[in-house]
């Protein structure tokens, strides 16, 4: 098997997300899932995703991380195309299915590598919003976002994957969280949710700075997360903060010193799709 070390979201080497990447050869079965989570755990990226062609048009995508196997992952899913493109197995303007434990998508490998997310949903609400205050280390005032004269409250959104998507007052307060871990993974657990994906917007040029928490996964912090950032771009449609059409733009893993921009598109019909570009850092086998 061969594999792929690339980094999600980024135009040049050591920024964006990371991602591994193994390729089957034709015709060749997934390994069993055991293997592949320790495949994964030797390589110790966020997330690697096993890709299998199936047609012409049509691959399957498992995706483990060090720990457990996840539905779907937004960067690895660039990662992974990004990679098809370069070894030749999908071509430039060219649409693509592919299908997950969480859904089909539709894959556009255009400019940029952009993947259609999972029919958008607000899953619930975070009840007790002081506790989660407490564990992702902020005071009152640093949670309390006002916008257009309407208070935005954290919500349960989903497109594949669902987050706790958390506004924060400022840039400056986002970049000062410092959460307990442990007891984040204990609330995302009881909450069903992959983490938190918290964001402020500075009327920069980007849509918003995001910064997302997921150690229930093994994941402190993530320096680009296309799953959350679609979640994210529905929770900001649901408030009235953009329209049907709009094209984002998320700053993602700064306090990492990986910078990322994630972008996303909202189409007509409220669908959420994510993408970006892949830097490939390095290949080789597996001999396994």
């Amino acid at each position: 098997m061969r594999y792929f070390i690339a980094d999600a979201f980024a135009d040049s080497p050591f920024g964006g997300n990371p991602a591994g990447v193994v390729l089957l050869e034709n015709g060749q079965p997934f390994p069993d899932d055991s293997l592949m989570l320790k495949i994964a755990a030797e390589l110790r990226y966020s997330e690697t995703a096993f890709v299998q062609q199936n047609s012409r048009y049509e691959f399957t995508l498992k995706y483990f991380t060090p720990a457990a196997q996840v539905e779907l992952c937004g960067h690895a899913t660039i990662a992974s195309f990004s990679v098809l493109l370069n070894e030749e197995a999908v071509e430039p303007g060219s649409h693509y299915i592919a299908h997950t434990l969480a859904g089909d998508l539709k894959i556009v490998a255009g400019e940029k590598i952009m993947m259609q997310m999972a029919v958008p949903q607000v899953v619930g609400t975070v009840d007790d919003t002081l506790r989660l205050r407490e564990i992702m280390g902020m005071q009152q005032q640093e949670c309390e976002l006002l916008l257009q004269q309407k208070q935005l409250m954290p919500q349960i959104v989903s497109t594949g994957l669902p987050d706790i998507i958390m506004p924060v007052s400022s840039v400056e307060a986002l970049q000062s969280i410092a959460p307990d871990m442990d007891a984040l993974a204990a609330l995302s657990r009881e909450l069903n949710v992959v983490g938190v994906h918290a964001f402020a917007i500075a009327q920069d040029g980007y849509t918003a700075h995001v910064r997302n928490f997921a150690p229930l996964y093994n994941i402190p912090e993530e320096s680009a997360t296309g799953t959350a950032n679609a979640a994210l771009t529905y929770y900001l449609y649901n408030n009235n903060l953009i329209s049907l059409g709009e094209k984002c733009a998320f700053l993602q893993g700064e306090v990492m010193g990986r910078p990322s921009v994630v972008a996303t598109e909202l189409d007509l019909h409220g669908i959420v799709y994510v993408g970006g570009n892949s830097y490939i850092l390095g290949k080789g086998e597996l001999f396994v």
